[in-house]
């Protein structure tokens, strides 16, 4: 074989291996995560919304490795922190949980986080390396050092931001903490195109290109778009927001069987990276 062909074969070779190795361990990953995913300390009524959510599909879009320092913006009532905190404290990773101000703010949001806390002190085998720091308004807008973490996560935030004109805040705070070439994941209900800002401001739902170019405003590339979370059955023109629909279901007993059927709402997935 002549020597050009040889060094070929032995570089596809190379490459093949390479390529191989990559799967192998992507595939361990996903096992993992899905492991954590079907957990029985998950509650019940959280593992139902993952036919909505996709949280497998969307965290590996998201390119999660478990050894990853990863924020999670707003947790919440702690829906995707079951999922992320174990498995990257299981993988030598560091979950952070950028939770509303504890002393500040509506009293409502004081309230939601110091349940939220309360709740992970309840499972430390769980929780107890989760790190939480304070994030919005009125003044708290730093997550961490600069160029400090590897990923920083919101699960239908945005339109809360947005709604509080304080969405410039919240994207240049995610953009300072970032690493270079560290990721930015975004899911958020997605509006029909052409609605205008009053309308996403008081139904929830954001048109993507909004979305898009608020992030990009701070400095983000949009990397990726995934249809991942999308639901062709949601109408998004109910007297309610996207709030009429689950799980806030606001009209109560009203139409729900209908809206239920629906299910959750259509949710655009974007992954953004902050550019080395």
């Amino acid at each position: 074989m002549p020597l050009f062909n040889r060094k070929t074969a032995v570089l596809c070779s190379l490459l093949m291996m390479s390529f191989s190795n990559s799967a192998l361990v992507q595939a361990a990953e996903s096992s993992k995560l899905l492991d954590i995913i079907n957990s029985n300390h998950r509650s019940e009524d959280n593992k139902q919304r993952d036919v909505y959510r996709h949280p497998l599909q969307t965290l590996n879009f998201f390119q999660i490795k478990p050894e990853m320092t990863v924020v999670e913006v707003w947790p919440g009532k702690g829906w995707y922190t079951e999922i992320l905190a174990p498995y990257l404290k299981n993988g030598g990773g560091q979950f952070i949980a950028a939770g509303f101000p504890q002393h500040d703010g509506p009293l409502w949001r004081q309230e939601m986080q110091a349940d939220y806390q309360n709740w992970l002190a309840t499972m430390p085998k769980m929780y107890d390396k989760v790190k939480v720091v304070e994030l919005g308004p009125p003044t708290y807008w730093t997550l961490g050092a600069d160029n400090s973490v590897d990923a920083v996560l919101t699960f239908r935030n945005v339109h809360n931001w947005i709604k509080g004109n304080y969405d410039n805040e919240m994207f240049n705070a995610f953009y300072q903490v970032l690493k270079p070439g560290g990721i930015l994941g975004v899911t958020d209900h997605r509006a029909t195109l052409g609605t205008d800002l009053a309308t996403m401001k008081s139904s929830g739902y954001l048109e993507q290109d909004f979305v898009i170019k608020q992030a990009e405003k701070a400095g983000f590339v949009l990397e990726a778009t995934s249809e991942i979370n999308a639901n062709s059955q949601d109408t998004k023109d109910y007297t309610k927001g996207v709030w009429t629909l689950p799980p806030t279901l606001r009209l109560g007993e009203q139409d729900k069987v209908r809206y239920q059927a629906i299910g959750e709402s259509d949710r655009m997935t974007l992954r953004f990276r902050k550019p080395k």
